[in-house]
């Protein structure tokens, strides 16, 4: 099974100061940051996903997430995935490069933003390994599996549609022999109807099928839709799990013949979690996870600019506050400073946070307690310093505080690692 991470233009300075909390003087972006398959060894993924989505803006359809500029649609195109990624040359050759519509860009709209034939020339273009037909999402998954007359006329259209385009797909693709494997978008109303989609487009001619409208759906769903899938089709015909946001529970489906799947959770988590940011193997199987220590830029975080300006406190405080904060942390790490001075020190600036929102004293009181149990934990347990990943060994301390892209993503880097460990620990068992 291959872990596939959905590009984001994730890249971090390698020169970045941490101290000063600064770029490398001169630095540029994109040319002079590093990603994390540059900066990690091994690559903390099997390859990569990118939607069409990212770089190529279709009339009506609101922007992506991820969006690429003009110039660097024309450079990635020019220049193919591989090297504009620089995920190229003999360490990566086998590694998969797979490109999809990105469908969550036009997910309000009554069709795919994106043709056939434009999907085929812009897979070929970009040189990509593997191609996803142009989808159409469905969220709704009833797993009593009603028949199609008890179904919205508009939720009809969708699967019609998504079987049609992957239709016209696969001929465009037989016709010119493009060098990508097509993959059959797999979409469906109920557990029973994506079976029915699946064994389709097997029918078709596709011999990888990627399952789709599988983000909000809960374990249990995701378990009676690969029952009926894998059931209704050929043993050997491929799946991936497109954005198959469940990444903790693999293990659950290692059953199902799985193929590949992408995740971008374990980066996301590492700033977007309350309190599992940092991922940790645990010694019999598994991970732990780790809150940050979150010592946000005190000029510059939002809700603390916001108390300034409501004279809630006094800036020069508060500046005081953070750089006592960074400098137990690290004192802590260096063994020059106990747990209980930096567990002190974070916490007399986090309050900072939480009266910038202007909650009540009760509410307030609440969320501190809650922070400092989290937080106290990775103090006592100085995660980071029972990992010898790339960015743990180099950066130290600096990969557990909250604070700045350059730390955060780092930490979304090593939480990849981790979880790509864990899958093939977990694969070999």
């Amino acid at each position: 099974m291959k872990f596939l991470y959905s590009d984001t233009q994730d890249y971090v300075d390698p020169d970045y100061n941490f101290i000063e909390d600064r770029t490398a003087p001169g630095r540029k972006k994109y040319w002079d940051d590093m990603y994390a398959h540059e900066i990690m060894n091994p690559a903390p993924y099997d390859g990569l996903l990118v939607s069409m989505s990212a770089l190529r803006q279709a009339e009506g359809v609101s922007t992506s997430k991820v969006r690429y500029s003009t110039a660097e649609e024309q450079r990635f195109l020019r220049d193919g995935a591989r090297r504009f990624l620089r995920y190229g040359g003999p360490k990566f050759a086998k590694s998969m490069l797979m490109g999809d519509c990105g469908a969550f860009a036009y997910v309000e709209h009554e069709y795919p933003a994106y043709k056939p034939e434009e999907v085929v020339e812009f897979y070929d273009e970009a040189g990509f390994t593997h191609g996803v037909s142009p989808d159409h999402i469905i969220f709704d998954c009833d797993l009593s599996n009603p028949p199609s007359t008890q179904i919205a006329e508009s939720t009809l259209n969708r699967y019609k549609i998504t079987q049609q385009n992957a239709e016209e797909f696969l001929k465009l693709v037989k016709a010119e022999d493009f060098p990508f494997e097509p993959m059959g978008a797999v979409q469906g109303w109920s557990p029973k109807s994506m079976a029915e989609s699946a064994k389709t487009l097997e029918k078709m001619g596709y011999r990888y099928l990627a399952i789709g409208g599988l983000v909000p759906l809960k374990v249990d769903a995701i378990h009676a839709v690969l029952k009926h899938l894998r059931s209704a089709i050929n043993p050997e015909t491929n799946i991936h799990l497109l954005g198959f946001a469940k990444a903790d529970h693999i293990h659950q489906f290692l059953d199902y013949g799985i193929t590949s799947f992408d995740s971008t959770s374990p980066l996301i988590r590492a700033f977007k979690d309350q309190k599992s940011n940092y991922f940790l193997p645990k010694s019999g199987g598994g991970i732990e996870y780790y809150a940050a220590i979150r010592i946000p830029q005190s000029i510059e975080n939002t809700r603390l600019v916001r108390g300034i300006k409501k004279g809630l406190f006094n800036p020069e405080v508060l500046m005081k506050k953070e750089k006592l904060a960074l400098a137990t942390v690290r004192g802590l790490d260096a063994g020059t400073a106990t747990g209980q001075d930096a567990l002190s020190a974070v916490m007399e600036y986090h309050q900072f946070l939480l009266r910038g929102e202007g909650t009540d004293l009760a509410t307030q009181e609440k969320e501190l307690k809650t922070t400092e149990l989290h937080v106290s934990r990775t103090i006592k347990d100085m995660p980071w310093k029972h990992c010898d990943c790339d960015i743990c060994r180099k950066v130290g301390v600096e990969v557990i505080i909250f604070r700045s892209s350059n730390r955060n993503k780092r930490r979304g880097f090593h939480n990849l690692h981790v979880y790509h460990q864990h899958l093939h620990r977990t694969m070999d068992q």
